[in-house]
C-alpha cells in the first residue's frame, strides 16, 4: 500500500509511463551493470525490459539495492552491440509535506561525509559564510535557491569527472552537477543530503535526470536546483551518494563506444501539476 501526493488536504491520483532506449557498442566487454529500473519504493504496474548483448536476447540477473534501488547485471557481455530497452507503468506516489519518513541513524552518518563528486569537506569554510545562521527547513530552502540562482544550465558544460568544486568554480552545469552542489553544502553544514537519478516527467529536454535529497523535518524531501521538472511528478530509480552510487551503466574490462539513447516519461493519468518552490515534497 501506497501514500498517494496530496494536496489541498485530498489524494491525487498520478500515473506515468517511462522508458529508456540506448545502444553501445562494445569490444570485449565482460560485464555491465544496468541502473534504469524503477526503484521498488514505487508501486510498478506494469514492466518490460529486452536486453540484446552480442547479437543474442539475454536475461540480466537483477540486484536489490539500498532504498528501493534496483540494478541488473550482464555477464560476459562480449563484443557486438548492448541494445536495452525498458518500459515501465508506476503509480506515482509522493506525499508533500508529511514528515513521517523514519530516520534511520546509518544513512544519516553515510550521506553526511564527503564522497567522491561531493566535496563537502572543501567546501564548509564556504557554506558556513553563504549560510550564516540558518538550520533546518530555512537552510534547505536557501541553498536549494541559492544555487538556482547563481548557476546556469548548459547542456554539455561539465566532465563526467567534475565535482561539485569544480562545478561552483564554472558557474554552470547539468542537472548532476546541480545536484552535487546542493548536496555538498547542505552536508558541509550538518545536513544528510544524497543523490537521486529520476525519470522526471515535464523535463525538457527529456533526459535521465538527477536531484538531491535532505533530510530535513524528520524525513527525506526533494531539492532540485534545476526547477526543470515538477518534483511532484519524479519517479525514483537509484539512490546513493552522488552519481558514482547512481550511474545509469558501468561496464568492466573491455571498449564501450556510446550510440544513441532515448529517455521518455510523460503522465498517462492525472494533471502535470505546478512546483511551489517553497513547499516541501517526499519523494516514494
Amino acid at each position: 500500500m501506497t501514500d498517494a501526493a496530496i494536496v489541498e488536504g485530498r489524494p491525487t491520483s498520478r500515473r506515468a509511463r517511462v522508458g529508456a532506449t540506448f545502444a553501445y557498442a562494445t569490444t570485449d566487454v565482460r560485464s555491465a551493470l544496468l541502473s534504469f529500473a524503477v526503484a521498488g519504493s514505487h508501486e510498478i504496474v506494469e514492466e518490460h525490459l529486452l536486453v540484446h548483448a552480442a547479437g543474442r536476447e539475454v536475461t540480466p540477473r537483477e540486484l536489490a539495492g539500498d532504498h528501493g534501488t534496483r540494478l541488473h547485471v550482464l555477464d560476459e557481455v562480449g563484443t557486438g552491440w548492448l541494445e536495452v530497452t525498458y518500459e515501465a507503468i508506476v503509480d506515482i506516489t509522493v506525499p508533500i509535506g508529511d514528515p513521517t519518513g523514519r530516520e534511520i541513524d546509518f544513512d544519516r552518518w553515510v550521506f553526511t561525509r564527503p564522497s567522491r563528486y561531493a566535496e563537502s569537506d572543501r567546501l564548509a569554510p564556504m557554506a558556513a559564510r553563504t549560510f550564516p545562521g540558518l538550520t533546518g527547513v530555512p537552510l534547505v530552502e536557501a541553498v536549494g535557491r541559492w544555487v538556482f540562482e547563481n548557476f546556469s544550465y548548459v547542456s554539455g558544460s561539465s566532465r563526467g569527472t567534475d565535482g561539485a568544486v569544480e562545478t561552483l568554480l564554472a558557474g554552470q552545469g547539468v542537472c548532476r552537477d546541480y545536484a552535487h552542489v546542493v548536496v555538498s553544502l547542505l552536508r558541509a553544514l550538518g545536513v544528510p543530503a544524497r543523490l537521486v537519478s529520476v525519470y522526471a516527467p515535464g523535463l525538457s529536454p527529456m533526459d535521465f535526470h538527477a536531484v538531491a535529497e535532505a533530510w530535513v523535518d524528520g524525513s527525506w524531501h526533494i531539492v532540485d536546483a534545476t526547477r526543470m521538472a515538477p518534483r511532484e511528478t519524479l519517479v525514483r530509480i537509484a539512490t546513493g551518494r552522488d552519481t558514482a552510487d547512481t550511474a545509469f551503466l558501468t561496464t568492466t574490462g573491455g571498449l564501450t563506444t556510446f550510440d544513441r539513447q532515448r529517455v521518455h516519461a510523460s503522465l498517462v493519468e492525472g494533471e502535470m501539476p505546478e512546483d511551489d518552490h517553497e513547499s516541501l515534497v517526499r519523494l516514494a
